[in-house]
């Protein structure tokens, strides 16, 4: 009689696969919230498989699915699972009530209503506008014109100079890095490993930093090394890696004897 293999009865669940996947990458939940713009406390919910601790199946999946996504697991394998296990403990098609989320909460969507109410107020106030501007640029019929000498203004550069010499970003460990500028653009994204290296563009206009392990990047200026730009394991956000502000981060030497 041939000898039947044991069959997995308990498969890992969804929770445990993230979570196993995101430490084998290194990566604290502070990284994987700022990564992924998921709130944390979901994120912990997702891990414990507490499902109906989040706003609803729908956002459940798209957490879920962002989460996968930055720890480089089949997103349809992983959703798939999901399913299974909300139909399993009975979360299949649930909704909870309506919460108030962080503006960093990315399955914040507006109802219908909601945007046509928005789009009627905004026409309105763009017609207000119109009436007011039109009015107030009506020349008045007696009024003197009165002409006053320009002052002359040198022209100044519209974004902040980067001098101090050339920003450079080292990581001593895996840590996930992203940079932008003052006008939110993406200069740089990416998980660094240990001995990758980026350098900021000189001329980029006030540069700035989020990352969840600041004491895993060691920062130079002109081969100058600054302090680290925050405490460790705790989540930065807008802070300028421009040379002029890291070099204000550095302390002044004491002035020598005389």
């Amino acid at each position: 009689m041939d000898e039947i293999s044991p069959v997995d009865v308990n498969p890992k669940s969804v929770g445990v696969q993230l979570k196993s996947a995101r430490e084998q990458m290194g990566m604290s939940l502070a990284d994987l919230a700022a990564k992924t713009r998921v709130p944390m406390r979901h994120l912990e919910s997702i891990e414990r498989s507490e499902f109906g601790a989040l706003p609803g199946q729908t956002y459940t999946v798209g957490f879920v699915r962002s989460y996968a996504r930055a720890v480089k697991l089949d997103e349809i394998s992983i959703v798939n699972t999901l399913r299974n296990e909300l139909s399993r403990s009975g979360h299949e098609g649930y909704q909870a009530p309506l919460q108030n989320y962080e503006p960093a909460d990315p399955a914040r969507v507006p109802s219908k209503s909601l945007a046509w109410t928005a789009a009627a107020i905004a026409a309105i106030v763009l017609a207000a506008y119109l009436v007011f501007r039109s009015f107030s640029l009506a020349p008045a019929a007696d009024a003197p014109r009165i002409v006053t000498p320009q002052a002359k203004v040198d022209p100044k550069p519209t974004t902040a100079a980067n001098t101090g010499g050339v920003v450079v970003l080292t990581a001593t460990d895996n840590v996930w890095v992203k940079i932008y500028d003052a006008d939110q653009k993406r200069l740089f994204e990416q998980e660094m490993a240990a001995g990758d290296s980026y350098s900021v563009p000189p001329n980029a206009n006030r540069p700035m930093i989020v990352t969840g392990r600041p004491q895993a990047l060691d920062i130079t200026v002109g081969g100058k090394a600054v302090p680290p730009l925050g405490a460790p394991d705790k989540t930065i956000a807008d802070v300028g890696i421009s040379a002029q502000d890291l070099l204000a981060r550095v302390p002044a030497p004491n002035a020598s004897a005389s």
